[in-house]
Formats: structure tokens, C-alpha cells, sequence
């Protein structure tokens, strides 16, 4: 037991904070499959590519109205999301290509989900705020975290690394011109509880009860929380990296 406690210690992802969500059901669930994985050197990539094909099928039922088959699906995404990052720090295998392919994976997966949604409800604009709205949510939240630590804008000169720039590149340009030196760490904090796999469990309850849109006004609703945190928190050139 004392074994597998330190492995899931050291596969845990070094953040100011943490997802309570993640932390209390993802991660250990994440934990059997890297279990089952690693004695076979399944390469962390191909966990990932596992990871897009449970959100691109989830997508597909949602878009066909199989609600529940497409919640579950979602939910064995976050699962195999966790469990490529903790693979690959468990096996000493955390590759720059792996970090720029998950990253991108996420952002397919979420875009075919909601062209799911809006497929599934005729109400395609609807969906389309609700993708713009979870991608500017996940966006602040990695950021804050990242300017807290004081790590720099930065990616690589491969193919996957051209891609991530110019997906995400304006995103954390942005966030240097407007969120630099608001991080405390409640705000970090706060933020953090707004991740990938909080999200996709909100997404997956609310597809699963049949009231799929629900979940734009949930992600609407972030926004606003996540607009009052930055308002309520003074501008401060302070990196929080080792607090």
C-alpha cells in the first residue's frame, strides 16, 4: 500500500495548487489504468491518443443522442487524460512532444464536443459560445498558474510545437499583457478548480440528466466568477513560486 501511495505521489503534476476533483476521484482512477500501463511501456503518447479517442466517440454519441453512452465516454476521457501525464512522470518519460500533443488533443476533443452539442440541440451558435468560453476559462486558469510560478511563454521549433504557438501562443500573450501580477494564491486556487477534468464532469453530468446546454450557462456563469476574482485582486509584480 505504502508502494502505491508514493508511486501516485510521484505522478502527481507540481502545481501551486490543486483540482480537488481531480485530486479526490480522476487522479486515483487515473492510478489503476497508469498501474496496469506501465509494466507494458506503453509510451505516455499513446495514452493520449487513447485519451482523443474516448472525447471524439463521446462526441459522435452526443451528436446522435446516446446521452448516457456519451457522458460515460467523456468521463473515461478524463480518466485516460490524467493517466498519460502521470505515466510519463511516473516512468521518467515527460517529453515536450507529449506535453504539445495532449494540449492539442484537449483542444479537438472540446471543439468536437461542442459541434456535438450543437449537432444534438439545433442550436449551433449556442455551442460555439460555450467552446469559446470553456477555451478562455482553461486558458486563464493554465496561465495564472504559469505566471505564478514565473514560467515564460515558450515552445518549440517541431511541427507539434508550430502548431501549439499559434493555437495557444495569442492565448499566453494576452495573458502576460493582462493578468501579470494578479495571482495571488487564492486566485490561483480558485482557478484551479475550474479545469479540464471539472469541467468535462459538469459537461458529462448535465449531458447524462439530458440538459446538455445547461452547461453553456454554467461555463457563462465562470466567466463572470473568473471576471469578479480579477477584479477583486490588486495588481502585484510578485512570482508565487516558491510559497
Amino acid at each position: 500500500m505504502k508502494e502505491q501511495l508514493s508511486k501516485l505521489a510521484r505522478s502527481r503534476k507540481a502545481r501551486l495548487r490543486q483540482e480537488a476533483l481531480c485530486e479526490v476521484v480522476f487522479r486515483p482512477l487515473a492510478h489503476l489504468v497508469v498501474l496496469a500501463l506501465a509494466p507494458l511501456r506503453v509510451p505516455p503518447p499513446a495514452v493520449v491518443v487513447a485519451s482523443a479517442a474516448f472525447g471524439l466517440a463521446g462526441a459522435v454519441e452526443l451528436a446522435r443522442g446516446h446521452l448516457v453512452i456519451a457522458a460515460l465516454l467523456v468521463q473515461a476521457k478524463t480518466v485516460f487524460d490524467n493517466a498519460d501525464g502521470q505515466l510519463a512522470r511516473l516512468t521518467g518519460r515527460v517529453t515536450a512532444f507529449g506535453r504539445y500533443l495532449d494540449s492539442e488533443c484537449d483542444l479537438l476533443v472540446d471543439a468536437a464536443l461542442f459541434a456535438g452539442l450543437g449537432w444534438y440541440t439545433g442550436q449551433p451558435f449556442v455551442a460555439a459560445l460555450g467552446f469559446i468560453a470553456l477555451t478562455a476559462v482553461l486558458s486563464v486558469n493554465f496561465n495564472v498558474e504559469r505566471l505564478a510560478r514565473g514560467a515564460p511563454i515558450g515552445w518549440d521549433s517541431s511541427l507539434l510545437g508550430r502548431i501549439y504557438g499559434l493555437v495557444y501562443g495569442w492565448q499566453d500573450r494576452l495573458a502576460e499583457r493582462f493578468l501579470r501580477g494578479r495571482h495571488d494564491l487564492f486566485t490561483v486556487g480558485a482557478l484551479a478548480q475550474l479545469g479540464m477534468s471539472s469541467q468535462l464532469a459538469a459537461f458529462g453530468i448535465c449531458i447524462a440528466v439530458g440538459s446538455p446546454l445547461v452547461y453553456v450557462w454554467i461555463l457563462l456563469a465562470q466567466l463572470v466568477f473568473v471576471a469578479g476574482l480579477f477584479v477583486l485582486t490588486p495588481s502585484k509584480e510578485v512570482s508565487l513560486e516558491h510559497c
